[in-house]
C-alpha cells in the first residue's frame, strides 16, 4: 500500500484502489479503483506541480504589487482541477468561481498568458481586461471565471440546457459542470438551478469544492447541513476525496455517464483544503491555526500523494521528480519575467467589444466619456 491506496501492476497498466473515497446519496457509488499508467501519472504530476508553482508566483507578485485587485489562489485544491479535466472531455462545458487560474491552465491556457492577465498586460489571456476572476475559453468550452459568488451555477444550468437542446434524442449529451465553494452552497439561485435541472433532466453536475471555510467561516458555523452532496434532496449525490486526483477523475467519469445518458443532474462534493486565505487580503490564520494547515500539508497534500504513487509503483526515482520540479520552477519564473516585461493594452482597447453591429462586428460607440471633455469622444 502507498499514497492512500493499494496497487497491483498489470503490464503497463497500474490498478489503484482507494477504499472509502466515495459516499453516495440516492445512488450507487463508483468502484473505488482506477486504472492508470506511468505516463498518465507523470502528466498529472507535471500539470499539478505547474499549478502549484504558478499560484505561489501569484502570491509573490501580488505582494510585490505587480498583481493588484482581487486574487484567489488554488494551491491545495489542484487534484480537483486536474481530476475534473481528466474525467471530462473538451466537449463538456465547465464554469467555475473566481478561483479559476488553474482551471484556465487545465483547459488550454499557458502560465505566461495567465500571469500577464493578472498583471493587466496586453499579452494576457483576455488582453489584460479581465484580470484574476474572468478567464475564459470558448474554444475549449471553459466559460469562466465568475466574480459574483454563486452566479456561475445558473449559467452552468443554461450550458447544460444548451447541451441537451443541441444533442439528437437518444444520443449521449455533453455535460456541464458548475463548480462553487461551500460558502455559496446555500444560495437561492443554486436551489432554483437544481430544481430546474432535475425537472428537465439536464446533463448538469453541481460541483461543490468544500475547502472547509467560506471566507473565514467554517462549514460548521455557516451551514445547517454539512453533507453538501445531499443538498440536491431528490438529486443523487456523491462525496469524493478531493485530495486524490484519481478518485476525483473516477467520480467525475461516473457522474458524467449518469448525467449524459438522460438521468438528470448529480451533486458532487469534493472534500479539499486551501492553503492560502480566501483571497490575498485574507492571511488565513485568524480563524484557523498554522498547525491545522501544516497537518493537511503533511498528511493529505494532493501533489505529495501523486508523487508517492509514482515513486512506489513505477521505476521513476526521487531525483527525477526533483529535476522535473526544478525545470518547472524555472519555466514558471521565465514565464513570469516575460509577463512582467509585456506592455499594458493601449487606451484604444478600452472601448472595444462594447457595441456590435448587425453582423456582430465590433463598432466604436458614438460617445465615450473620459476624465476630461478634451479626452472624451463625440462631445
Amino acid at each position: 500500500r502507498g499514497g492512500g491506496g493499494s496497487l497491483r501492476k498489470m503490464s503497463s497498466t497500474i490498478k489503484i484502489e482507494f477504499p472509502g473515497a466515495f459516499v453516495g446519496h440516492r445512488c450507487e457509488t463508483p468502484v473505488a479503483e482506477a486504472e492508470t499508467n506511468k505516463d498518465e501519472l507523470m502528466e498529472y504530476f507535471r500539470l499539478m506541480y505547474t499549478m502549484r508553482r504558478m499560484e505561489i508566483t501569484c502570491d509573490n507578485e501580488y505582494k510585490a504589487r505587480n498583481i493588484r485587485g482581487f486574487c484567489h489562489l488554488y494551491d491545495g485544491q489542484e487534484a480537483i482541477g486536474m481530476g475534473i479535466h481528466s474525467g471530462l472531455s473538451l466537449e463538456d462545458s465547465w464554469i467555475t468561481s473566481y478561483r479559476c487560474h488553474c482551471i484556465k491552465l487545465a483547459r488550454g491556457g499557458t502560465v505566461e498568458s495567465i500571469l500577464a492577465e493578472l498583471m493587466g498586460k496586453a499579452t494576457g489571456a483576455t488582453g489584460g481586461k479581465g484580470g484574476s476572476m474572468h478567464f475564459y475559453s470558448k474554444k475549449n468550452n471553459f466559460f469562466g471565471g465568475q466574480g459574483i459568488v454563486g452566479a456561475q451555477v445558473p449559467v452552468g444550468a443554461g450550458l447544460a440546457f444548451a447541451n441537451k437542446y443541441k444533442t439528437p434524442p437518444g444520443q449521449p449529451m455533453p455535460v456541464a459542470i458548475a463548480c462553487y465553494g461551500d460558502g455559496a452552497a446555500n444560495q437561492g439561485q443554486i436551489w432554483e438551478s437544481a430544481n430546474m435541472a432535475a425537472l428537465w433532466k439536464l446533463p448538469m453536475l453541481f460541483g461543490i469544492e468544500n475547502n472547509q471555510y467560506g471566507m473565514g467561516t467554517s462549514i460548521s458555523r455557516s451551514s445547517s447541513n454539512n453533507e453538501y452532496y445531499t443538498m440536491g434532496n431528490m438529486i443523487p449525490g456523491l462525496k469524493i476525496d478531493g485530495m486524490n486526483v484519481l478518485s476525483v477523475r473516477e467520480g467525475v467519469k461516473f457522474a458524467k455517464n449518469f448525467a449524459a445518458t438522460g438521468n438528470g443532474p448529480m451533486y458532487l462534493e469534493f472534500s479539499t483544503y486551501r492553503y492560502h486565505g480566501h483571497s490575498m487580503s485574507d492571511p488565513g490564520t485568524t480563524y484557523r491555526n498554522r498547525d491545522e494547515i501544516s497537518n493537511v500539508r503533511a498528511t493529505r497534500d494532493p501533489i505529495e500523494h501523486i508523487k508517492k504513487l509514482i515513486l512506489d509503483y513505477t521505476a521513476v526515482k526521487d531525483d527525477e521528480l526533483k529535476a522535473i520540479e526544478k525545470d518547472i520552477r524555472a519555466e514558471v519564473a521565465a514565464a513570469c519575467d516575460r509577463a512582467k516585461s509585456a506592455q499594458p493594452p493601449p487606451l484604444s482597447e478600452l472601448t472595444k467589444y462594447v457595441y456590435l453591429d448587425e453582423n456582430c462586428k465590433d463598432v466604436q460607440p458614438p460617445y465615450i466619456r473620459f476624465a476630461t471633455i478634451d479626452a472624451s469622444v463625440g462631445y
